[in-house]
């Protein structure tokens, strides 16, 4: 049956025994079944007398900017979590009637005991698993920032082997850089210019030193010049 109200103290309650040996609501990492549940609540339930709930309340909030790609089915309502079966109201409004009756209606205790200490061994489980996911996921490299760049290298004049040039040019290796495809562009008076494009991830390479190789070829390389240059 699962969670039939999450805003009265009885369903407050509810999850709140849910959660006391659980990190999520079903699982073992943050799903939409825990945004489902997150959102059915009008608020994060009082710490004082809900401190399960509250904690994975607070821990949940943390992934609110990622809601939508966590796993799981997001048309599925709360409802479809939780206990297997519940006496709680569906109705917040007789949830205050619903506990004064609990004690004439029932033999045994649904939501166990506010009082009742964790259970050591689902405790340590608990946080074993949390400190799993949180290394996996510290453990995730965003991918590493590039740009393509078109650079015009400048021979001395029309004289010049473009294809030494190049090859000098070519030569050069870092760690992030990758040659692309070149071409020779006419710039006047019988002299071409190298236009050659390249990718670079930008914390390793520096165009600027990068630059400073090419024209260390001082027999070729008259100057270079950044052409064009567009993030990836």
């Amino acid at each position: 049956m699962g969670f039939t109200d999450l805003v009265s103290d009885a369903g407050l309650t509810m999850l709140n025994n849910w959660v006391r040996s659980r990190s999520y609501i079903a699982g073992y990492a943050p799903s939409q079944a825990d945004v489902a549940s997150f959102k059915a609540l009008k608020e994060a339930p009082a710490v004082e007398k809900y401190p399960h709930a509250y904690r994975w309340y607070q821990h949940i909030a943390s992934y609110e900017s990622e809601f939508s790609s966590l796993p799981g089915d997001p048309s599925k309502s709360y409802t479809a979590y939780g206990p297997e079966s519940s006496e709680v109201t569906i109705n917040p409004a007789k949830a205050p009637d619903a506990a004064k009756n609990d004690d004439d209606d029932n033999d045994v205790d649904l939501f166990g005991s506010d009082d009742e200490e964790e259970d050591a061994e689902a405790a340590r489980i608990r946080e074993e698993r949390l400190a799993e996911y949180r290394k996996k996921k510290e453990g995730k490299t965003k991918p590493a920032a590039k740009s393509i760049v078109t650079l015009d290298v400048k021979p001395w004049d029309d004289e010049t082997d473009m294809s030494e040039l190049e090859k000098g040019v070519r030569a050069i290796t870092m760690d992030g850089l990758v040659w692309g495809a070149s071409k020779l562009v006419a710039v006047g008076f019988g002299i071409k210019k190298l236009q050659i494009n390249l990718v670079v991830e930008d914390d390793k390479v520096s165009l600027d030193e990068l630059q400073q190789k090419i024209e260390e070829d001082e027999d070729h390389v008259q100057s270079t010049d950044v052409a064009a240059m567009q993030k990836l």
